[in-house]
């Protein structure tokens, strides 16, 4: 689903704008001053906005906290955390009261409690489910437990499978590499992954707001914008987190946004967002042009992400793009700046 408002600022075409929070919004507990900027602007607009965050380490109220202590005036109903989700779903599938084992934040326990279940940590307190999401304090022990109460028959469910965390030091391993040490100890699959990529988070957004046309924004192709994707939902690439251009050459069509931009300021302003297209006659930004002949090659002159989305419509339609080359000054800046050049 792709939609811009023709040359005027891309958050006029939709109704309701999804953000991500870790590397949108802030890294870690540290904003990233672009996204406050922008968020602040939104609200001072009033621009319907929602926040769904795959982490699971914190609730919606300390979500919204620690937003407003970035001097963003977020309230609890506007965030849609994982866990939340995730104990939603148990307390429809088992009784009140029911044990279940919990990997992960304190958060998450209080998330179980509150929807009338037990939280337990034991195989021998007979979990009837173990849900897994990330925390910083999670260890062996508490990945072991998990692992022999789902061999003994306890569903299991997983708040996300996110690989990497973003830092400002750089990634580090999130909940889904956590998740992937029970996944190879059972040799086997979770029951049910709550998070993003599954469309849940944003459906249920556009719900609680009324959206016709929400538009998703994250920094994440493998979870943000596949999960948008599976939504039927508009989506904002933005290069302050995870996912770096040369993940966008090689994205999947199940995973590729309509728009990127280095940051939230390009859903303001049309010089600082591109959208994105299989064609490599539509892509915006026709000053550059790919040459393949052999190694390929960039041409022309303009802005780089104006270069990404020709380099992308170029890949998108089976153009080899790895190693490409410059063919001017101007496409060797645009290359540096993208961190494409070899």
């Amino acid at each position: 689903m792709s939609d811009s408002s023709a040359g005027g600022r891309l958050v006029d075409a939709y109704d309701l704008v999804i953000f991500d929070l870790d590397g949108v919004v802030y890294l870690v507990d540290r904003p990233i001053e672009t996204a406050v900027a922008a968020v602040g602007r939104l609200h001072a607009e009033g621009k319907p906005l929602a926040y769904a965050t795959n982490n699971a380490s914190r609730r919606a109220d300390e979500v919204a906290a620690l937003l407003t202590g970035m001097g963003l005036a977020v309230r609890p109903e506007e965030v849609l955390t994982s866990a939340a989700a995730a104990a939603e779903l148990l307390a429809h599938r088992f009784p009140p009261d029911s044990p279940v084992l919990v990997v992960g934040a304190e958060a998450l326990r209080t998330e179980i409690r509150d929807v009338g279940l037990l939280p337990v940590s034991r195989l021998e307190d007979a979990p009837v489910a173990v849900v897994q999401g990330y925390g910083p304090e999670v260890g062996w022990a508490d990945l072991a437990e998990a692992a022999l109460a789902v061999r003994a028959g306890a569903d299991w469910f997983v708040t996300n499978t996110d690989r990497t965390l973003p830092t400002a030091r750089g990634p580090v391993p999130g909940n889904g590499s956590l998740v992937a040490a029970v996944r190879t100890a059972l040799a086997r699959d979770p029951d049910v992954v709550v998070g993003k990529p599954e469309p849940a988070l944003f459906t249920a957004a556009a719900r609680r707001f009324g959206a016709a046309r929400p538009l998703a924004v994250g920094d994440r192709l493998d979870t943000d914008i596949e999960g948008a994707v599976r939504a039927g939902m508009g989506s904002l690439l933005v290069l302050t987190g995870v996912s770096a251009p040369v993940d966008l050459l090689h994205a999947p069509p199940s995973a590729r946004p309509d728009f990127v931009a280095s940051d939230l300021g390009g859903l303001f302003d049309p010089a600082r967002v591109a959208r994105l297209t299989t064609d490599p006659a539509d892509a915006i930004g026709a000053g550059w042009q790919v040459v393949d002949g052999g190694p390929t090659v960039l041409t022309g002159e303009g802005s780089s992400l104006a270069a990404l989305a020709t380099l992308c419509a170029a890949s998108w339609s089976g153009v080899p793009v790895d190693g490409v080359e410059p063919g001017s000054e101007a496409a060797r800046k645009a290359l540096g700046e993208l961190d494409l050049l070899r």
